[in-house]
Parts: structure tokens; C-alpha cells; sequence
């Protein structure tokens, strides 16, 4: 049985199909439509997912949407009448927005897809929840998800036991810590909905001094319910605007565009609104363990892939195991669904475990090379002992090498199959990748990818962390004191790095690089970045790459088998 989950409509679109309950292609639509954080109906994406098993729209048997877009209809007509003048502009963009298309969700679906059944409709957060409990190893476990906002909901906590899911308790529309953080993100001179990482990088460059300014947003309660007080924010009845003047006289001009500048004073805010969230987070999953008994944990939504908050959980909620999914935004959806309508609404017996990311499109050798030779392009060509040798060694003289293998992964995480490589060894690589490859702020960190087996020798890495999550590169976790000098490129200013575990049974080719570095150098583990400039998509095609490799700084990229310098 085909089952094809669909999200779509505000950002990070995306499809994903699950045959008899396994997941067995996903795939965002920004990777096929090179629009960063596309948002329109997943079309390239649902034709890859039905390619990649060789079917047609006919073979499959459900099509399923991640949210009730006359549930989101009925928010944004409330909230603009309740908002009302001030809501003018937002009702005249909803309302055209929805009612030329997102409205008629079941008819583009059949349209676009030429899908002639019916077409299913999952709620927003019940999509969140099940994409990381359906895809999680536990039987039981309690649940919560945290985004922006769904059709009202904006926060959940639930259980998930065996084939269902229950929320038990919900925080709804307008107040969202989701979107008290994307406020923050825009004050600090960042895109909402793409720079809430680069806050979260920012944070560590000051201290948290004005939590008693975050704290006059926001009232909290001790089991991490809250209220937002709305007189200081315009994201309800404004369009573009997330604050409002009242924001601005509390905590001063907003932050200019100067990207690369760390200004004291804005990086607190920023230590500020992390720690907030953080502790909000910390009081829910605290509340969660001591309500529910359970020892388990799936967390879900776009507040999820805080990975600072993350790791907080991890060590300080009661939990001993926690599941995220690697796509655990708005594109996880597409997954939660399909898998939600297989297991709750069909009853069929859970067996899938979502053990790694590698979800999405690949090219053959001999497409790469026909490419190659198609472009008139000079390449090596290697046995794969001697290109796992060649890799290393140019890593270890300084080089950055741009990795191209297998799958593209799923998620906003490259995980070894579309990443850029440097050696963690050297402190100066951070603003080499940064400033002449990346080109993207300075103060951004950089993340570890480390043999599984050697990972405690590193990092503070629990167990529990090894499993999965880190799998994911989902938490921060602190550098081992004794270690930080011998691994500075990927080492943050506070001591904390954000780390993947490689096994070698799930991608032996990264792992086997990996171990070749470090039988040159002693040194486990190799600086890893997403491979795409600022502003770009992750590269997902030898074209995507070598486009890529050819507007920066790389100096190897290594297709499959095939290695070409600058």
C-alpha cells in the first residue's frame, strides 16, 4: 500500500511516500525547484517520490494533506475581524492568497497530480506529532510539538501509544512561542522563518541580561503554559511586521543588516530569548515526564530543531530517550500524515524506525559522468579505497572538499551525502568556510561529524544521545574541556558543538572517510556544513554542485567516484 503525504502553502513544501508503513522517499520541494524555503504545491517532489519506486498516481492509495485549510481559513478570518482596521492589509492578502488557491487544497491535488480518490486531510499538529512518534523505535511515549503556528494550534502536548495519538492539551493562535521567537529573529536583522539559526549562533556571543525585558512578553506557568501579551506584537494583524513600536520602546532600534557584526548589546538579546525559550521548553517537558510517567520523549515541530533547547532537554527534563525527526518543520509533515493515516486511521501495525535521513533524490555514476564529459569538465576517476585516501589527505593540507554521494537528505541537515568537509583541526577554517565558501556570517558555528564508537571521547554525549538524535545533528551538546583545543574549528565560543554520529551501517562510505582522516591524524571527526552558498538550497543535483563549486572558495568536489580541482 502507497500512501503520499503532502505539505505545502507556507513554507518548506515537500512530499513524501510511505509503502506499507515505510518511508521510502522524501523529498523538500526547495531541492528540486532551487527556491530556498519554497512554500508552492510540491509537484517536482511528488513526482520524484513517485518515481523513485517506479509508479504511477494510479498505484497509490491514499494522498493525504498535513493541515484542514478551512480550519486555517477560519483563524485568519477571526483574527483579522478581531484585529479589525488594523488587520486591513493582512485580510486583503489572506483572503486572496486563500481563495485563489490554498483553499482548494483536495481539487490542486487531483488537478496537479491527476489523482482521481479522494483526498485525505490530517490536522496541522497531529501531523507533527505523528511524524516523530511513528518514526521514533518507542512503543509509548509522551509527545509535544511547538511551531509557529498550524490552523490554531500553536503548541501541544499529548501520548502516543502504539497506533494512536492523543493531545491532551493545546496552546492556540496568537500565542506561539514559535513566533515570539521569529519576532526576536526579525529585531536582530534576520529573515523570519530562515535566520531563527543564526539567533540561536548569535546567543552564545553575549549574556542572558534582559530576561526580565523578555519576560514582560510573556507570562509563564509552571507546567510551561503561557500568554503572550499582544500589545507588543503586530504578527496577528500585520502581514510583513512581526513587533510593533511598543517592542521597539522596550528594547531599543532594531538591529541593521550588518550580518557579520556581533553588537554586544543585540547578541544578549539574543542569550536572552534563547534562555527564555529554553526554560518555557524545559517547564512543558518537566510537566510532560511528571504527568505522563513515561520515560520516552518525541518532540515535533519547528521549535524542535532548536538544538540548544534541545540538548537541555535531553540532560535536564526527567526523559532518559528522546526521538526528533530530522525534518521536524513544517516539510516533516508530509511524512506525519502519510504515516498517520496508515497507522490511526487504517490500524495497520507499526514497524518503520526513521534510523537515517537519506530519503531523497541520487544520481548514478554514470549520470555524474555524463555530465562531466557532457560539460567538457576534467575529473579523476577513483577505486573507492584510493578516493577515501586522496579525500583525507587534502583535507588534512587544508583543502575544503565539496561531498556529493548517494541520497540527498532529508530534512534541513546535510548529514554526509551533500556536505562540505574541512579539518576540525585547523581554528582559521571557520572563517574560511564561512567568509570565502559559505559566504555567510562570521559568528556562525560549525558542526562535527564523528565515528558513533568515538563520539564519547569528544563530547558530553550520553547515551541515549548516540542513538538518535545526534544522529540528526538535532542537539548541542558541550566539548570535552581537555579536547576544545585540539578541534577548534567546530567548537562554538561557548565550548558547545552540535554533533553527528556516523555508523558505519547506515552510510559506510562518510564513515570510511571519516576513519581514513582519522588514521591520518587521530582526529575522529571532520567539520561538516550543508553544501550551498547563502541563500541557496542544499545542492541536489552534479549540476547543483558543480555550480556551487564553481562560485566559491572549494577547492575539490568530489561527485560519486569522480574527483575535480580547481
Amino acid at each position: 500500500m502507497y500512501i503520499l503525504g503532502i505539505s505545502a502553502f507556507y513554507h518548506d513544501s515537500a512530499a513524501a511516500l510511505i509503502k506499507d508503513g515505510n518511508v521510502v522517499a522524501a523529498v523538500e520541494e526547495e531541492r528540486l525547484s532551487r527556491i530556498k524555503h519554497d512554500n508552492g504545491f510540491p509537484e517536482k517532489a511528488a513526482e520524484y517520490c513517485l518515481a523513485k519506486e517506479g509508479i504511477s498516481i494510479n498505484d497509490v492509495e491514499h494522498v493525504v494533506f498535513y493541515e484542514k485549510p478551512f480550519l486555517k481559513f477560519e483563524r485568519l478570518l477571526m483574527s483579522s475581524f478581531g484585529t479589525f482596521p488594523s488587520s486591513c492589509r493582512l485580510f486583503r492578502e489572506a483572503m486572496m492568497s486563500m481563495l485563489k488557491e490554498k483553499l482548494w487544497v483536495k481539487e490542486l491535488i487531483q488537478s496537479k497530480l491527476k489523482y482521481k480518490k479522494e483526498v485525505l486531510f490530517v490536522e496541522h499538529h497531529i501531523s507533527h506529532a505523528a511524524s516523530s512518534f511513528f518514526c521514533s523505535p518507542f512503543e509509548e511515549a509522551a509527545i509535544l510539538t511547538a511551531d509557529g503556528v498550524g490552523e490554531w494550534t500553536t503548541t501541544t502536548l499529548g501520548i502516543g501509544r502504539g497506533n494512536d495519538i492523543k493531545l491532551l492539551k493545546e496552546i492556540r493562535f496568537p500565542h506561539s512561542l514559535g513566533l515570539l521567537y521569529s519576532a526576536f529573529t526579525a529585531f536582530l536583522g534576520f529573515e523570519v522563518n530562515e535566520g531563527e539559526y543564526k539567533v540561536m549562533g548569535m546567543a552564545p556571543y553575549g549574556e542572558p541580561k534582559y530576561l526580565d525585558k523578555v519576560y514582560k512578553l510573556l507570562k509563564v506557568n509552571d507546567d510551561g503554559s503561557y500568554w503572550l501579551d499582544m500589545q507588543y506584537f503586530s504578527y496577528h494583524y500585520s502581514p510583513d511586521q512581526t513587533f510593533n513600536g511598543n517592542f521597539t520602546k522596550l528594547f531599543g532600534d532594531p538591529k541593521g543588516k550588518q550580518a557579520d557584526v556581533v553588537d554586544k548589546y543585540y547578541a544578549d538579546i539574543a542569550a536572552s530569548i534563547q534562555r527564555v525559550t529554553e526554560e518555557v521548553l524545559l517547564k512543558m517537558t518537566r510537566y510532560l515526564y511528571k504527568e505522563t510517567g513515561l520515560k520516552k520523549l518525541c518532540l515535533a515541530g519547528g521549535v524542535a530543531l532548536n538544538s540548544v533547547a534541545n540538548g537541555r532537554i535531553m540532560r535536564e527534563s526527567g526523559f532518559e530517550d528522546i526521538f526528533i525527526q530530522p525534518a521536524a518543520g513544517d516539510s516533516g509533515g508530509a511524512v506525519g500524515a502519510a504515516l498517520y493515516v496508515y497507522h490511526s486511521l487504517l490500524g495497520k501495525k507499526r514497524q518503520y524506525i526513521m534510523e537515517h535521513a537519506y530519503l531523497g533524490p541520487e544520481s548514478r555514476h554514470e549520470e555524474i559522468e555524463a555530465f562531466l564529459k557532457g560539460n567538457n569538465i576534467p575529473f579523476q576517476s577513483f577505486e573507492q579505497e584510493e578516493l577515501l585516501k586522496t579525500v583525507a589527505e587534502s583535507l588534512t593540507q587544508g583543502k575544503v572538499v565539496g561531498w556529493f554521494q548517494g541520497r540527498t537528505e532529508w530534512g534541513p541537515r546535510a548529514l554526509g551525502d551533500r556536505s562540505i568537509l574541512a579539518d576540525p583541526r585547523k581554528e582559521e577554517m571557520k572563517d574560511i568556510v564561512n567568509a570565502k565558501i559559505k559566504f555567510r556570517e562570521l559568528f556562525r558555528p560549525f558542526a562535527p561529524s564523528v565515528l558513533v564508537e568515538k563520539a564519547e571521547d569528544f563530547f558530553e554525549l550520553p547515551e541515549a544521545e548516540r542513538r538518535f538524535p545526534a544522529r540528526f545533528m538535532l542537539y548541542v551538546t558541550p566539548v570535552k574541556e581537555e579536547k576544545r583545543a585540539q578541534i577548534p574549528a567546530i567548537t562554538h565560543v561557548d565550548g558547545s558543538a552540535r554533533p553527528q554520529t556516523v555508523f558505519k551501517e547506515l552510510n559506510p562510505l562518510y564513515y570510511g572517510l571519516i576513519e581514513e582522516f582519522a588514521h591520518l591524524t587521530g582526529v575522529p571527526l571532520l567539520l561538516n556544513t550543508s553544501f550551498n552558498l547563502k541563500g541557496e538550497p542544499i545542492v541536489c543535483t552534479p549540476q547543483d554542485a558543480f555550480n556551487t563549486f564553481s562560485k566559491s572558495g572549494l577547492d575539490l568536489l568530489v561527485l560519486g567516484n569522480y574527483v575535480v580541482k580547481k
